[in-house]
């Protein structure tokens, strides 16, 4: 299993045209509150005026499984490894971890979101990367 393909359509186009830049956008209220990129109402307080803003890129790690792909042949079946974050800004993010050794994987340790994309013409998407966040909101 790896990372997309996603289609673009005018609810996310925002969204994957600054995850394409490198950044990740949450969506936040008036009263400062975050809710997650697809949120069309407040988490919190319900507000329906929401705007996209540049989240840090940093995350704890909350949970994680691991989805195996079908063998092939005498080789061994890929591993995927699928977590949940908490971003620092509070809301929980669903996405793929790569890059990390699943036998050390702890409840609490630190990621940062990267983008990667399943080919070179299809959307970026974020990621989990084992490591504190850089800054930047969200830079890979």
């Amino acid at each position: 299993m790896t990372v997309g393909p996603v289609a673009r359509d005018e609810a996310t186009a925002e969204f994957f045209g600054a995850a394409a830049a490198g950044r990740f956008l949450l969506r936040r209220c008036a009263a400062g509150h975050f809710s997650e990129p697809s949120a069309q109402q407040c988490t919190t307080c319900a507000s329906t005026d929401l705007a996209f803003v540049p989240a840090a890129g940093g995350a704890t790690l909350i949970s994680w499984t691991v989805v195996w792909g079908r063998p092939s042949g005498d080789t061994e079946p890929e591993r995927t490894v699928l977590a949940i974050g908490e971003l620092d800004e509070g809301p929980w993010w669903w996405s793929q971890l790569v890059g990390a050794d699943q036998a050390s994987l702890v409840v609490g340790q630190q990621l940062h979101i990267e983008f990667r994309r399943a080919a070179e013409e299809q959307e970026a998407v974020p990621v989990f990367v084992p490591g504190a966040s850089r800054g930047g909101g969200g830079h890979g």
